[in-house]
């Protein structure tokens, strides 16, 4: 069975003068999420549908576990992807669309009444599909995709459409696939969420590959170090004993001091030795969104 490794290796989409994707390199491992970020027009659905076979390369490769989707036998028992949440016939119920992909893949039609169980979709199994919200076509889609119980996922903005509950949900879901040492890889916009979801990231911008790794490291090293936001009505004093350490202070309009250069149990150490009483002592940490504008300012995306 395929290890579910995805590899992309130099890959180049070129169209009419506009380079898409330009030599983009990463690897995508099982046993995580890893989470595909860009600006709009980044070339992310490009790359995704390269890989599933859906575009052709004008250079480079994209394999999963080794090999290329198109040389793979079976291939809704090795990927599943979402890459629209409205791609079924509109006059079909869920049960029978799932049935029918069944049928033309050959997956035993017991897995229908499994995927749409584990998708929530079992009490409207019936329901014709035009009837179907967008967020419960997105359910639909992920049932879909998990019909040949894959080793590999992958997914392109599929909490588009979902409520609070169903993004959760679907945190949940794809949180629980990959611990099961599937890969799982989501493209999305919603950094917020990505955070708490994604183990990894991959973030390119304009069609190159801007960095990638672990979610933590990148949100730590891209965005420097942490800032410790103190409160003090002796804030002229407090400001001496930190700057007497080495480290800088900025005073904001709201009354607040920001520090960088020492942690928050210095700036405590140093209150306390100079007698200074503290109404606030916070860490303040970059996210995401912080470091993913910062590492993509100035590189909008190509279409």
């Amino acid at each position: 069975m395929s290890d579910g490794h995805i590899t992309v290796s130099g890959l180049t989409k070129q169209y009419r003068g506009v380079r898409a994707v330009d030599g983009l390199s990463f690897t995508v491992n099982p046993g995580k999420v890893t989470g595909f970020l860009g600006p709009n027009g980044a070339g992310k659905t490009t790359t995704l549908r390269m890989a599933l076979n859906l575009v052709t390369p004008t250079a480079g490769t994209a394999t999963i576990g080794g090999q290329r989707y198109a040389d793979l036998r079976q291939p809704l028992r090795t990927v599943g992807a979402v890459l629209e949440a409205s791609a079924a016939h509109r006059g079909r119920s869920a049960r029978n669309h799932l049935r029918f992909i069944c049928a033309a893949a050959g997956i035993p039609t017991t897995r229908v009444n499994e995927v749409l169980d584990l998708v929530g979709l079992a009490p409207a199994a019936k329901r014709k599909f035009k009837g179907y919200s967008l967020g419960m076509r997105q359910r639909l889609g992920i049932a879909a995709a998990l019909l040949g119980d894959p080793r590999t996922l992958i997914l392109d903005e599929p909490a588009n459409g979902l409520d609070p509950e169903g993004i959760r949900w679907m945190r949940n879901l794809l949180q629980g696939l990959a611990k099961e040492g599937r890969t799982v890889f989501v493209s999305s916009h919603l950094l917020s969420e990505m955070e708490q979801l994604a183990d990894d990231v991959i973030i390119i911008a304009a069609g190159k590959l801007v960095t990638q790794g672990p979610m933590e490291s990148i949100v730590n090293a891209s965005a420097g170090s942490a800032m410790v936001r103190v409160r003090t009505p002796q804030a002229e004093s407090l400001t001496t004993a930190i700057k007497d350490l080495g480290a800088t202070v900025t005073a904001q309009d709201s009354g607040a001091l920001l520090v960088t250069g020492i942690e928050a149990p210095a700036v405590g150490a140093a209150a306390l030795k100079a007698g200074v009483e503290l109404h606030e002592l916070v860490t303040e940490r970059p996210d995401l969104e912080q470091v993913f504008l910062q590492l993509t300012e100035g590189k909008a995306g190509i279409r």
